[in-house]
């Protein structure tokens, strides 16, 4: 039986993707974009299948397809509309369309075409201004204070699902996302906030010195640990409980990581910006926010975080190189 991963040519989905084709699973892959070059080429030496079909989660026919080509065990939906403040402004309508009932309908064609189980990846963002409070993120005591458009569409979402999946008889699990980065992050038109780690390694390709606003704190989680996450959650039959978050429970910075980039890439300059200029690295956060609590993920299923920042910097830049 296949894995359907929505938004296949996304980010995080592109992890997901690679990670269940490297176990030599079947996947069914659903977007409206196609896969990066490198994507095709790469999956096409793994030991498992990939299908993909150009359409949207907002077509119930281009669900249909997808979830009827092949019996599929589990959705893993990744399909979103990653909003700034810029695309909040201009196109909220898309945004909510997408993010919540692009969400539901899939879930429901899901249900309907008897899959079982359905892994929604929300994100820490839901915490929002909570997340300045604290210094661990814990699922069951941390209020949700979403800040933004982006956060609150992810909660509404979440808030929206776990009914409408028992009504349909599917298993559902929610997993709040730590700040994600690493391989196969990029501009898909539809992602607004990237990393400031991708972009101090554009700058540092570049020969541009990196010059950072504040060291915002947050849980950045490499994108493979990530998929590694949502598949251990896609295996598991059911979980005792409906959202995990899902990071590396360690807090750290964009400073951090400019730490652990010079040592691997010599020419590498970066500073943090004086009181009156502007930073070239953009950290989307505007607040130092807390770890995100594991325990609970880690007791559930299998996952476990493989990489801190230092082994992140080693694999991103060994993945660079191959491009």
């Amino acid at each position: 039986m296949a894995i359907l991963v929505t938004g296949a040519a996304g980010f995080v989905a592109l992890n997901v993707v690679e990670h269940l084709l490297t176990a030599g699973r079947d996947v069914i892959g659903l977007d409206r974009i196609p896969l990066p070059k490198r994507a095709v080429r790469d999956f096409a030496g793994l030991p498992g299948h990939l299908t993909m079909i150009g359409g949207s989660i907002l077509s119930d026919a281009d669900l249909s397809r997808a979830l009827t080509m092949v019996p599929v065990e589990a959705v893993i939906h990744c399909a979103v509309i990653t909003a700034g403040a810029h695309r909040e402004t201009a196109d909220p309508n898309s945004i909510v369309a997408v993010n919540i009932q692009g969400a539901v309908a899939t879930l429901v064609a899901a249900g309907r075409r008897g899959v079982k189980r359905f892994i929604y990846p929300s994100s820490g963002a839901v915490y929002g201004a909570s997340a300045a409070t604290v210094d661990l993120m814990d699922e069951d005591t941390l209020r949700p204070a979403p800040v933004n458009l982006y956060g609150l569409t992810k909660f509404a979402a979440e808030s929206i699902m776990p009914r409408v999946a028992e009504t349909q008889g599917v298993a559902l699990s929610v997993a709040r996302l730590g700040v994600v980065y690493g391989p196969w992050e990029y501009a898909t038109g539809v992602r607004d906030t990237l990393s400031p780690m991708l972009q101090t390694l554009d700058l540092a390709a570049s020969g541009t010195e990196a010059v950072l606003g504040p060291p915002w704190r947050g849980d950045y989680t490499l994108s493979r640990d990530i998929a590694a996450g949502l598949v251990a959650l896609a295996d598991q039959p059911s979980t005792p409980r409906t959202i995990y978050n899902l990071a590396t429970g360690r807090g750290t910075t964009a400073e951090d990581w400019c730490r652990a980039l010079e040592t691997r890439l010599p020419d590498f300059r970066w500073r943090r910006a004086a009181d009156d200029e502007a930073g070239n690295v953009e950290s989307h956060a505007g607040f130092d926010r807390g770890a995100m609590d594991i325990a609970k993920i880690t007791a559930d299923t299998s996952y476990r975080p493989a990489f801190d920042l230092d082994s992140a910097a080693e694999h991103w830049l060994a993945w660079r190189q191959k491009t």
